[in-house]
């Protein structure tokens, strides 16, 4: 009999209040049992990963879930610093974000995005793509333990 996966700590960049609630119902939903973090925006999202501030005792995640489209420090400057950073390099950041745009997918490849998901608006179909991002990352995947 195999083993369930051990839970990972997973960091949400998203600022929409809307889609952190649906991330969190849909982590609920599936019963994930996964810690989720939330960072509003990229410059929190940095100040997360780095452990400054008020984020001096902050996990280091095992996943990064990623919006593009954020305030303060756009998705894009954030994955650029998270993939250029020795230290955070290795946490496979997906980026989930409402952008079909083919410069947004490549411009997010290009910066060594592990994987490029396009958030559905639906509840249920959304609840499924986070499912199947649990079921990857988490049972699939072997992640770096740090």
């Amino acid at each position: 009999m195999t083993q369930a996966p051990a839970p990972i700590d997973i960091l949400l960049v998203e600022d929409d209040p809307g889609d952190v609630l649906m991330t969190r119902e849909a982590f609920e939903h599936h019963k994930i049992r996964n810690a989720l973090y939330v960072a509003s925006d990229g410059v929190e999202a940095l100040e997360f990963l780095n452990r400054e501030g008020r984020f001096g005792a902050a996990p280091r995640p095992g996943l990064i879930l990623l919006d593009l489209n954020l305030p303060r420090k756009d998705g894009r400057e954030v994955l650029g610093e998270i993939k250029q950073d020795p230290r955070l390099r290795s946490i496979p950041v997906v980026v989930l974000t409402t952008s079909e745009a083919d410069e947004d997918i490549l411009r997010s490849y290009d910066l060594h995005a592990n994987a490029y998901v396009t958030k559905p608006v639906d509840f249920e179909r959304f609840v499924e793509v986070v499912r199947k991002i649990d079921d990857f990352w988490v049972k699939v995947v072997q992640l770096p333990h740090r």
